[in-house]
């Protein structure tokens, strides 16, 4: 079974472990960045097979991560973590090249991780 690289990329610290506990240890590398410095630096030492990336963090926020890496540039998903559930940043999201969007207070754990599966099984087949 192939492992993959998971940057989780959330400044909320009980967050960061709800989802650290949720991507199986057997399936998936997990690394954990506080804020978007940080998860820059992460990116530069190793590309991750997917992103998901907090809007809201301090230091540099998720919006000034995705302009420093833009779709061109990166060779992997990122989804989108936030509270916004407004079709503005939704539609200012699109034109940044996401390829997942997750409303933290809508959605379950579970259907994150098959979010995550689903853009890795995507990866694996282009």
């Amino acid at each position: 079974m192939q492992k993959y690289d998971i940057l989780i990329a959330e400044d909320d610290p009980v967050l960061r472990d709800l989802y650290l506990r949720k991507f199986d240890k057997k399936k998936f590398d997990v690394r954990i960045a506080e804020n978007g410095q940080e998860t820059l630096e992460l990116i530069a030492e190793k590309h991750p097979s997917v992103l998901l990336l907090d809007i809201n963090m301090p230091v540099m926020d998720g919006v000034e991560v995705l302009k420093k890496m833009p779709k061109a540039q990166r060779p992997f998903p990122v989804i989108i973590l936030t509270n916004h559930e407004e079709q503005l940043m939704r539609d200012q999201m699109k034109e940044f090249g996401v390829d997942g969007y997750f409303v933290k207070k809508d959605m379950t754990l579970q259907s994150l991780l098959e979010m995550a599966d689903g853009l890795l099984d995507q990866a694996n087949k282009a």
